[in-house]
Parts: structure tokens; C-alpha cells; sequence
């Protein structure tokens, strides 16, 4: 009899360690894990899904399995084991006013504890290696029960959804992932060795593109290298002759520029000892506005006839260039070969600070720096970051300090800010943050 009465309560721990086990591995399960599994035909993803995507229902199915088998395991410890130790400590001539609290509890105890390691944390611990897995194997289990129950089940959760309601807690929760969350699984995939630093690093080069405008990832105006039209012959050679790309935007003012050449055609025509006709070689561009969702711009430069995207502001104003490369060069960082100096834009100094260029993208300093930038901004690199707080062009050795750092420019170029060093500031001086002008002014 004894023996029976142990294998009853270990027979209810393994029970409450299933479900234990099946309500965290599939409320922890992932739906695009679950979606892909079904893709594969994997036995039970489709009732996994369906038990993940009505939680309440399913969680009020499994805390009356767990509610019942721990009555049961409740009275069997107590009105039967408990009780025959209890005879056996009195037999030992234990006072029968110890002898039956010691009896009791002593079960009460070791259950307690068989039931925490077999029951709670080593069942969770599995789902939550694989709730996936684990998910796809409990839930044909989990179902039966759950029409079992079914009319409990019913008034668990109507019980619930009511008492939320008064609670004024009834509102759906957003489950959206966000970026944060997708940075920390990509982070852990690298940990992992799932995937290798190089591919983080493209991944959070399209994340930033994703949410970079136009003006955050185009060729500045004071950068571009344009034909001009009303110009003569020997000065229209010359700017080809330097030009150090294959495509070149073509107008009568920067302001007016109406297309652009392909050096390649002009090539083709030198050498076929035709005249120097650059009208006749100018190719329709797309003109895009400066505030447009880059990804967006994307699928323009793939339809047009030349991949190259002329940028104007609100007011019609030229304000740059974009291309194919300006996107990848957002992705990937800057090439070698596009850049006029062998200096890196961010460059971590010994004594722990950086020194970064000003034309440095806004959202690349924030990560350097582990800073959170405010999500509305109307500025897209570190100078345009220092002109805001600052409120005026600085002069060198002008210094702003925000989000627990220390700016100071370094360096100019003409009205450019060429060089910036920053510096973090000591702790107990990091809470300070400059707030910037209400107006602040654009990077020259």
C-alpha cells in the first residue's frame, strides 16, 4: 500500500511537471517558428499556434490541470504519508505532540521539494530550450484537455476577461516587435555563433537604412561633381578629366540641373571622332524630395533609366545627389576607394573617447556612443547633431555636452564641421543633458 501511495504522488509531480512544461513552452514559442513549422508539415506546429494564439483560454486550461493535481497531491501527503510517518515516529517514542506536526510536515516538505525540481524548474528549463519543439509535441495533449474542460474553461476566462475589465486592464497589448528586441536576437545569434559578426553588422547596416530619410544617406550638394552647360568646351574636358565617377548630373546652374551623362557615351562618341555634344548624351533623372524614406527611393533607382536620383528640398533647391552606392555605402560602410582620406569616420581613442567626422551619419554615433537619440530629429550627421544643440555655427573649441558626453569641435572646414571629439563625461555629471534650441539649424 505504501508503495502505491508514492507512485500516486509521483506520478501527479510528473503530471504537473508536463504542464509546467507545455504552458511555457508555448506561450514562449515564436509564431514565425511555429508558421514555418507548419510550412514543413511538422506534427502538432498547427495546434501549437492555435493553443498560442488564444493564451487566456489556454492558460486557464492548464492552471486546472496544475489547480486539481495539486489538491490530489495535497491530500494524499497529508492524509497518507503523513500519517504513517506519523505512526512511525510515535513507534520511535516521539511525544505524539511532536510526532504528528513532524509527521506531516516532513512529507509536506519532501514533496514540496520533489515537486519544485520534477514538477517546476527542470520541465521549464526544457521548454524553454525549445519551446518550439516542446510545443509542437504537447499540444495534441494539450487540446484534448482543453475540450475536456472546455465548460470550465469558459468560466475561468469569462471570470478573467471581467475582473480585467474592471481593472480598466483590458486594452490588447502591442505586439509588435521592435528594434531593440530584433538587435538583441541578432546579438544573441552572434553570441551563439548562428551568424557571423560581419552579417550582424549588414543586418544593422539595412535596419539604419530602413530608417534613414534621403538627405541621411544622399551625396551632399558641396560634394557633387556637376557639368555645366554654359561652359566651354576646354573647362567641360577638364571637369571629365577629373571626374572620378561615371556618372555626372548636367545643367545650366547646380540649382537647374536637368539631367545626367554617363561618361561611357561621351567616351563612345570621342572615339568615333565625333564632337563633344554633352546635350545630346543627357539622360533623364528622377528627382526625389530630401525627406523621402530612402528603401523607398531604392525602388526608384531601380526603374530608372539612369541609377542616379537628383535631391531637391521643399523649396526646389538642389541638395544632392543619390545612387545605388550611397545606399550600399549606408549599408556596409564606407569603401577605401570613395573616400579622399585613409581616416576612419569614428575612431575609438585609447583614453576611451572618439573622435568622429562630422559628415558621420547621426544614428552611427548613437551606436559608437550606446546613446538613444530622440526619434523625431531634423538633423542626420554628428555636425548637424552639433548645430542643434549648439544653436550657431561654433568656432574651434566650442564644446556642448548631451546624453552623459562631452562634444567638443576640433576642427573646421571653412563652415563645415570637420572633427569632432567626444568625451564621456564622469558619472556624476552624466545626467545633464543639454536640450537643443527649439529651432536648431541645418549643417552647412
Amino acid at each position: 500500500m505504501l508503495y502505491l501511495e508514492l507512485a500516486i504522488v509521483a506520478v501527479l509531480i510528473v503530471i504537473n511537471g508536463l504542464l509546467a512544461m507545455s504552458e511555457l513552452a508555448i506561450v514562449s514559442s515564436r509564431p514565425s517558428r511555429l508558421k514555418a513549422m507548419i510550412d514543413r508539415n511538422v506534427y502538432g506546429s498547427r495546434r501549437a499556434l492555435a493553443l498560442a494564439s488564444d493564451p487566456g483560454r489556454f492558460l486557464s486550461t492548464v492552471q486546472i490541470g496544475i489547480t486539481l493535481v495539486g489538491v490530489v497531491s495535497g491530500a494524499v501527503s497529508g492524509a497518507t504519508l503523513g500519517l504513517r510517518l506519523t505512526d512511525t515516529l510515535l513507534e520511535l517514542g516521539l511525544p505524539p505532540a511532536f510526532a504528528e506536526p513532524a509527521g506531516i510536515g516532513i512529507v509536506v516538505a519532501l514533496i514540496t521539494y520533489a515537486s519544485l525540481i520534477a514538477g517546476e524548474l527542470v520541465p521549464k528549463q526544457i521548454a524553454l530550450r525549445n519551446p518550439e519543439k516542446v510545443a509542437t509535441m504537447v499540444a495534441p495533449a494539450m487540446t484534448v484537455l482543453a475540450l475536456v474542460s472546455k465548460p470550465v474553461v469558459w468560466l475561468l476566462d469569462f471570470s478573467g476577461r471581467a475582473l480585467l475589465r474592471l481593472l480598466r486592464q483590458d486594452a490588447p497589448s502591442e505586439s509588435g516587435v521592435s528594434d531593440e528586441e530584433i538587435k538583441t536576437i541578432i546579438a544573441e545569434a552572434e553570441t551563439a555563433g548562428v551568424i557571423e559578426p560581419g552579417e550582424r553588422k549588414l543586418i544593422s547596416g539595412v535596419m539604419r537604412l530602413g530608417d534613414r530619410s534621403v538627405s541621411g544617406v544622399m551625396t551632399p550638394r558641396t560634394d557633387v561633381h556637376w557639368i555645366d552647360l554654359t561652359a566651354s568646351d576646354k573647362a567641360i574636358r577638364q571637369t571629365l578629366k577629373n571626374a572620378q565617377h561615371s556618372r555626372l548630373p548636367a545643367g545650366e546652374t547646380v540649382d537647374n540641373l536637368i539631367g545626367v551623362v554617363q561618361t561611357r557615351d561621351l567616351l563612345a562618341a570621342a572615339l568615333a571622332r565625333k564632337p563633344l555634344d554633352i546635350r545630346q548624351h543627357i539622360r533623364e533623372a528622377p528627382v526625389v524630395h530630401d525627406t523621402a524614406d530612402a528603401l523607398a527611393v531604392l525602388a526608384t533607382l531601380r526603374d530608372a533609366e539612369v541609377p542616379m536620383a537628383l535631391v531637391h528640398d521643399e523649396y526646389g533647391h538642389f541638395e544632392g545627389i543619390i545612387t545605388p552606392a550611397d545606399m550600399l555605402e549606408a549599408i556596409a560602410g564606407v569603401f577605401r576607394a570613395d573616400t579622399d582620406t585613409d581616416e576612419p569616420e569614428a575612431f575609438r581613442r585609447a583614453d576611451g573617447s572618439w573622435l568622429l567626422a562630422g559628415s558621420l551619419p547621426a544614428d552611427e554615433m548613437a551606436e559608437h556612443l550606446a546613446v538613444t537619440l530622440p526619434e523625431q530629429q531634423d538633423y542626420d550627421t554628428v555636425a548637424g547633431f552639433i548645430l542643434a544643440y549648439m544653436g550657431h555655427l561654433p568656432a574651434c573649441g566650442e564644446i556642448v555636452t548631451a546624453h552623459g558626453w562631452r562634444f567638443e569641435v576640433v576642427d573646421l572646414d571653412g563652415r563645415r564641421i570637420d572633427k569632432v571629439l567626444a568625451s564621456r563625461l564622469p558619472p556624476t555629471r552624466r545626467e545633464r543633458v543639454t536640450p537643443p534650441p527649439k529651432a536648431p539649424l541645418k549643417p552647412a
